[in-house]
């Protein structure tokens, strides 16, 4: 699998002198080139944003290599059913994320005339017993979910404006999990609401070796019994 994405948030395309309005116009053409090249050949290209002259890829991939797109909106997903092979999306409303990204990514690859891409959801989790745990556990992600981050270009400048509000505002937009259990019945909608071929757990805690031998033997072995019997 080769992950892509134009970026979550408008300082991914800042900080490389991206006009944030064409961060999708760009991941179009890129596409393109991205899956010719991994096919093996030899590109010529004139595109509005890229190109390139007799462009190969001198040590190829010895098989066929999927392209997944992040995608947050019906735009992306579009996009990513039409030129990629699988969509990575993160979750937090099964209902919304149907709505917004895989109907629509469903409709354009049936539009398309391609299979219905492959999906891999996320769910972001923090393993902790208290907010002060939880919180600190945090630090590095503090700013992701502070109000707008889709409109900021300095992630700084996010972290600052969430480390100046209420704790709970922040914690609330995230799963707390305490316990094996506690995280299966976080991520058991993306198995069982949103039918993802892959789950992605994206959590954190003060204890990050603990939480992935933890991982490994409760909860994902649950998780894959879960989809094989759906």
């Amino acid at each position: 699998m080769f992950g892509v994405g134009p970026g979550a948030l408008p300082s991914d395309a800042f900080m490389m002198g991206i006009p944030v309005a064409k961060q999708r116009d760009r991941m179009d053409e890129a596409l393109d080139i991205m899956r010719r090249l991994l096919d093996g050949e030899k590109l010529t290209y004139q595109g509005e944003w890229y190109q390139t002259d007799r462009a190969r890829l001198y040590s190829p991939p010895i098989a066929s290599v999927p392209i997944w797109m992040a995608a947050g909106g019906p735009k992306s997903a579009a996009l990513a059913a039409r030129k990629a092979e699988g969509v990575i999306t993160s979750v937090k409303d099964p209902a919304e994320t149907r709505e917004r990204v895989i109907d629509p990514a469903r409709a354009a690859a049936a539009e398309a005339g391609r299979p219905m891409p492959s999906i891999a959801a996320s769910r972001w989790s923090i393993l902790a017993s208290t907010t002060d745990e939880a919180w600190e556990a945090l630090e590095a992600w503090r700013g992701l979910r502070a109000p707008g981050r889709l409109e900021a270009v300095d992630p700084e400048e996010l972290r600052r404006k969430a480390d100046e509000m209420d704790r709970s505002e922040i914690l609330s937009r995230y799963s707390i999990v305490e316990t094996p259990e506690d995280y299966i019945a976080v991520y058991t909608p993306l198995v069982a609401d949103v039918n993802a071929d892959v789950v992605t757990i994206q959590t954190t805690s003060l204890d990050q070796e603990a939480t992935i031998r933890m991982l490994g033997d409760e909860v994902l072995p649950a998780l894959r019994e879960m989809a094989s019997s759906a």
